[in-house]
């Protein structure tokens, strides 16, 4: 395997523990958590790669989700 390939287990993986971290803290349906995470810039900035934030702790994520787009969170991931 090479390392784009790598990369991309690794985000999908990291993807799926921060969703399911999601509905689980947040009491939200699977489906809610995934729209949350989904329709958040810390997706856009997990896909891109930006700022190395793809290797912190998907709990670390979460945490960061909640303090930066709350509203996400709150609303079942509808804006």
């Amino acid at each position: 395997m090479d390392e784009k390939v790598l990369e991309d287990i690794y985000q999908e993986k990291l993807e799926e523990r921060l969703i399911q971290y999601l509905s689980d803290k947040y009491d939200m349906d699977y489906r809610a958590a995934m729209d949350a995470y989904y329709n958040s810039e810390l997706a856009g900035k997990i896909h891109d790669g930006k700022y190395g934030v793809q290797y912190l702790d998907y709990k670390v994520l979460a945490d960061i989700l909640e303090e930066t787009e709350p509203e996400l969170l709150h609303t079942g991931g509808q804006v």
